[in-house]
């Protein structure tokens, strides 16, 4: 695995969240820890969706402050994950299977140990913020984000029946 660091998203990455975001909808996988950017048509539009949810004055009421970065590949710039942090769970979704963590890799980027340092170093910007312990959460099945979990530490808590399937909750303490 190449080395990757954790960014804010900008403009200067357009093109390249966009194709990120074409592989997923092409595949027809779930964006997951991508805020709205399935449904965003311009990288415009998610900067301005992710800029209002960094904020408690200006966080949608329904929805919690969070943090999305890129996962970059420092080899040659490229997007390899994006990932976010929740700031609070205090939501009756997130408190049950949404979890703190979000996170994605670019289908042709899995099994290189991308998402386990993704999950590393957002951990330690969970921790700049004040938070002692994170929820993440995985369908039964994901066996690659289960692994991802557990070597940064996550501890099995249990399983809850989410839309019918069954997905595992995992704790991380900081």
């Amino acid at each position: 695995m190449n080395q990757i660091l954790l960014v804010k998203p900008t403009l200067a990455y357009a093109k390249d969240i966009m194709a990120y975001r074409q592989e997923f909808l092409d595949a027809g996988d779930s964006l997951d820890g991508t805020s709205s950017l399935r449904v965003c048509s311009t990288v415009d539009e998610w900067l301005r969706d992710l800029k209002m949810l960094e904020d408690e004055e200006t966080c949608p009421k329904d929805k919690v402050c969070s943090d999305t970065y890129l996962a970059i590949r420092l080899s040659d710039n490229q997007i390899v994950g994006i990932i976010d942090f929740r700031h609070h769970i205090n939501h009756p979704i997130l408190s049950v299977w949404g979890g703190h963590i979000g996170y994605s890799v670019r289908p042709m980027e899995r099994k290189k140990g991308y998402a386990t340092e993704m999950l590393k170093q957002v951990l330690l910007k969970c921790r700049q913020q004040g938070l002692k312990k994170v929820l993440i959460t995985c369908d039964i099945d994901n066996n690659a984000s289960k692994k991802t979990i557990i070597a940064n530490g996550g501890i099995f808590e249990n399983e809850v029946i989410v839309n019918g399937d069954l997905v595992e909750r995992y704790w991380i303490q900081l």
